[in-house]
Formats: structure tokens, sequence, C-alpha cells
């Protein structure tokens, strides 16, 4: 690979405009294989992609531990060892050109240390470094998105209401002598609700799992609440197979009889109600809508649920925002619309096709 720099007669090393893409490449690289940290997989690579554009005799880097992984031969590898210790030990560089070791900070925490052993500007080793620690922090971030992803999922297994659950197994214990055949098929129902929704290490399903999922639900919560509830749920074939973000769709469920239906059935009421569900595509996209005729909400208390600033029970709306959001792009996730009196009705439009998108 040739070097991307030259050497001006002064020791400063200038980009040739006919190298810039070959620089991009190193860059996006370097922000690939330091994902995992100073320690991972990718830090060989990265360090060979460094040494070349620096033109030098050895890139080091070592992570708190003070082991150092090398690209290319140190003639001065004992001193390179003392200056990690000093720059882990003081949080400052150690040395100049040509030998240096500077400290990597992410978010001004420590968390390693890079050495340059080659005849070499100190404003290129600046910036080497700022690259290194840009691609750390990339790291970090990506890391941290995906245990908040990983947070949200689990705050959405713990949003099962107890009190629907209560409610279930009223009912199902009311039925054991009156009817045990009814009360048999419910508590197969409820105990495939509390299987799917507790399930683990499960990033993406099928669209035929969800609707599955969400019609247990729903025949659960019409033994709860009788004839008062309907419902009517239709899906298309042809998207039945494809992969979404799990629990995507029984959180909107949930939420429509909850907070739609449920205030409609007051003691002594004989208010009826209805939830739709439909999934259909258009044509790369698939559309999912949640839609009942149940009290609705001011539009501006909607847009503050979606912002995350609802009351405590209505997490699961800014949650699957968030999360399909954070799966497909800023283009995507949920369409609320809404008036007092008016019902609700949740949107979901995904591709179809998604890289990484994929059923566990």
């Amino acid at each position: 690979m040739p070097v991307p720099t030259n050497r001006t007669p002064s020791g400063a090393w200038s980009l040739r405009r006919s190298d810039s893409e070959s620089v991009l490449r190193t860059a996006r690289r370097l922000a690939v294989n330091l994902r995992a940290g100073p320690a991972g997989p990718g830090v060989p690579s990265a360090l060979r992609d460094l040494r070349r554009l620096l033109d030098v005799n050895a890139v080091g880097i070592s992570d708190l531990s003070g082991s150092l992984q090398w690209s290319g031969r140190s003639k001065a590898e004992p001193d390179a060892v003392t200056s990690v210790a000093d720059v882990l030990h003081t949080e400052t560089r150690s040395g100049r050109p040509p030998l240096v070791a500077m400290p990597l900070l992410v978010q001004e925490e420590l968390v390693g240390v890079l050495v340059i052993d080659g005849e070499v500007r100190m404003s290129a080793v600046r910036e080497a470094t700022a690259w290194v620690e840009d691609a750390l922090e990339h790291g970090r971030l990506e890391h941290s998105a995906e245990l908040a992803a990983q947070s949200e999922l689990r705050a959405l297994r713990a949003e099962i209401s107890p009190h629907f659950m209560y409610n279930a197994m009223t009912v199902i214990g009311s039925l054991v002598r009156s009817d045990p055949e009814r009360s048999h098929e419910l508590m197969l129902d409820f105990a495939e609700f509390i299987r799917y929704g507790l399930a683990r290490h499960r990033d993406y399903t099928t669209v035929s799992d969800e609707f599955h999922a969400i019609e247990t639900y729903l025949a659960l919560q019409r033994a709860v609440l009788g004839e008062r509830l309907r419902v009517q749920i239709r899906v298309a074939p042809e998207v039945l197979a494809v992969a979404i973000p799990y629990l995507v769709l029984q959180p909107l469920v949930e939420n429509a009889v909850r907070h739609g239906m449920e205030p409609r059935f007051t003691p002594g009421s004989e208010g009826v109600g209805t939830v739709q569900v439909r999934g259909e595509a258009e044509g790369n996209d698939l559309v999912i809508s949640v839609e009942d005729d149940g009290v609705g909400m001011d539009p501006a208390h909607a847009e503050a649920i979606l912002a995350g600033h609802g009351p405590a029970d209505s997490v699961g709306l800014a949650n699957v925002d968030r999360r399909l959001r954070s799966v497909y792009g800023a283009w995507y996730g949920l369409v609320v619309e809404t008036a007092e009196g008016a019902g609700t009705r949740v949107v979901v439009r995904v591709p179809r096709f998604h890289p990484g998108v994929v059923p566990s």
C-alpha cells in the first residue's frame, strides 16, 4: 500500500491530493478495527494502517494493562515499555519523536497508550492520536447504544401489566369448574403469552410471531373484558416472514386496550369498543397499524409520550419508537394519529428487507 503522505524538507507530512481517498478509507477502517477497544481483534490492522500512513518504523498500542501490540519493528522497545508505564501513571505524554507515547483519552478517561517510533513531526503524532481516540469513542458509543437497546427491551418485558395478569388468572380460575375446557385453553394462551414476552436473547423476530403474540394477548383480554371488546386482525400472507424487532407490536396493542378502551368500560356501562390490527406490504415497506375507537388523547399529549415525557405507565410507545429509529434510521418510527374522543391509530412503517435484521 503506497504511503499517502509526502515528507517536506522540513520534516512535516503533507497530504497529496491524489491520496485523499486512501486517507478517507484508512479513517473508515480505523473506526471499524478499533471498535472493540485498544485490545480488540482489529488492533493489528489499525496499527498497520497508522504505521503506513505516518511512514515510521513502528506503531504500538497498549490498553490499561500496559501490554503492547506492535506493527513494525521498534528499535527501542524496552524504552517504549517504560514510556507506556509513565503515561499510565501520569496520563500525560512521555518523550518526543523518534519515540513518543501518547495517552488515549475517551470522554476524558484514560483507556490506553499510543506509541510511535520514527522520525515524524509532533503535529502528525497529535493528529494520529486524535484519530485513534475518535475511533475508540465511536466504538464505545456503539456499545453503549447496544446496551441501551437491551435495557429498553428488558423494560418492555417488565412492563407486562400486573393488573392484566391478575385479571387473566382470576378469569381462568373462575372457569375451572364451570367450563374446564375453556379454562384449559386460556391457561395455555396465558403460558404462551408469558413465554414470548419474557423470551431472552431475541433481537428480531417475524411478523408471524409478533401477530401470534398479540392474538394470544387479545384472546386473554377478551376473556377479561367479555363481549365489550371486539377485535379485528388482518395480516397479508406476503409479510408474515418479514423480520422486525422483537416486542414491537404487543406494547402498541396493550396501549390501545389499556389507555384507549378500558377507560370506556366503566362499571355499569354498556360501551363496546374495537381494536383493529392490520399488516400489509406497500412497495418495499411493511406497514402495520393498531387502531382503536377508544377515548383518544390530545395530540400534544401523544407528542410528549413519544418524546419520553409521558406518564410512567406509558413508556411502551416511546420505547418502541426509539428502537425502530435506532434499527432503521431517523426516517422510521411511530406515527400517532389521535384526538380526544376520536380514538387512536398508531402506524409502524419499516423496510421489508434491511441489512442485519434477521430473526433470531
